[in-house]
């Protein structure tokens, strides 16, 4: 609730060039921030309780509540109309079973929850436009979400930011299972996204406003292109802690290009009584295509793993000693591998680098995913994305657009 109002907040106190710096603020900070989180849980897991880390946002959301009274005007373009309540529950319906059916496609024994899962999530779809389409005050007006500026950055967005939270959860895993990183030292080596998402941030706003979202939107993509080249082509067992700090750098840059053009093209193309709806769509470009990379990126990562260490299995020596159970456990992941390891400990050093041999072949499936995900966020940008100066005249047509007198909505 309360985020997606920061960004709206933006698109109401501020409008043209001048609106283009505080959201370059924004999604850098944002990005950072998120990238910053692993640090801090890794350092409370050191000295502290797991609780800790649940915590020690207490006193962040106090200061956030007296920045926002201190800071924030009371009224900032509010609309009249009623609040399309039932979108609301549908839309996190439809988020939550969509979510679900992609993390239980890789679970044995999962199958006929997938599918009734995934089709919930399809008919919960068709169940959401259809109310989109009756309400007088929808949730999510489909009209200006067709507009292509809107829905081009959308999708470009929900690609860039999720292949940060890809990265980010693909590599906490390996730095923990195949490096030995402490959970601080995992935490630590995402700091170069941080720095440069930042670091970024105002050379991106500068080239939103001579070059247009477009050419900004595209310069993204070949740092994170790159980012998930070296994972999957450097990151072995032996990595040293360059190889990591680039990927991450790469990553960390190409967020910070492509972040600020994709959140302020949302906020261009909507007229200021829809800029909770622009502000909730960059949010969801964050929560959604992270969630949608994470699952993606971990149901391979678990398919291959699973899939490489059986392998391992039975081209061992000792094939015929692991009992079903055992193997059950084995290939359920890292973790569970190495917890068996302990179990019998004459045998927990070939455990071990069994595991980590069949962590590499998963997590370079899912890296292969990831770059293919990013391609293809490239060419529809590049195909689909207006340049410059046909950007300009949508802009120019939608606002002409959207002065049209507006008539009180009410839910429909």
């Amino acid at each position: 609730m309360a985020y997606p109002t920061t960004l709206a907040l933006i698109a109401a106190l501020w409008s043209g060039s001048a609106r283009t710096r505080p959201i370059a603020s924004w999604s850098a900070f944002g990005g950072a921030l998120s990238a910053i989180a692993p640090l801090v849980a890794g350092g409370l897991l050191e000295h502290f309780w797991w609780g800790s880390v649940f915590i020690v946002t207490l006193p962040l959301a106090g200061l956030a509540l007296i920045g926002a009274l201190v800071l924030i005007p009371n009224h900032v373009a509010e609309s009249t109309g009623r609040v399309d309540n039932i979108g609301g529950v549908l839309s996190a319906v439809m988020v939550g079973t969509l979510i679900m059916a992609i993390n239980f496609s890789a679970v044995p024994g999962k199958g006929a929850a997938t599918v009734g899962l995934g089709v919930v999530a399809l008919a919960v779809i068709v169940v959401f436009v259809l109310r989109q389409r009756r309400a007088t005050n929808p949730l999510f007006d489909l009209h200006i979400a067709a507009r292509r500026i809107f829905w081009v950055a959308a999708l470009g967005g929900i690609i860039v930011f999720g292949s940060l939270m890809g990265a980010m959860f693909i590599g906490q895993q390996f730095l923990q299972n195949v490096l030995d990183y402490s959970t601080l030292e995992a935490g630590a080596a995402i700091l170069p996204a941080a720095v440069w998402m930042v670091l970024i941030a105002p050379l991106s706003a500068r080239l939103v406003d001579r070059r247009g979202a477009r050419c900004t939107l595209l310069a993204g993509y070949p740092f994170c292109l790159l980012g998930f080249i070296v994972m999957l082509v450097l990151w072995t067992e032996h990595s040293p802690y360059w190889q990591v700090g680039l990927a991450y750098a790469l990553v960390g840059i190409g967020v910070g290009l492509a972040g600020t053009p994709a959140s302020h093209s949302l906020t261009g193309v909507v007229p200021v009584r829809r800029a909770g709806m622009a502000s909730g769509t960059a949010d969801l470009q964050r929560d959604l295509g992270g969630a949608i990379m994470q699952s993606l990126l971990g149901a391979l990562l678990t398919a291959g793993y699973a899939g490489a260490f059986t392998k391992l299995i039975a081209g061992s020596s000792d094939a015929t000693n692991v009992s079903s159970a055992v193997e059950a456990e084995l290939t359920k992941s890292f973790s569970s591998a190495a917890d068996t390891a302990q179990q019998y400990p004459q045998y927990a050093s070939e455990i071990v680098s069994a595991a980590r041999t069949s962590f590499l072949d998963g997590a370079n499936l899912a890296y292969g995913a990831g770059i293919a995900a990013i391609v293809i966020g490239a060419g529809v940008v590049f195909f689909l994305f207006p340049k410059r100066d046909a950007e300009q005249a949508l802009l120019r047509a939608y606002a002409e657009e959207d002065a049209q007198p507006a008539e009180p909505g009410e839910d429909g």
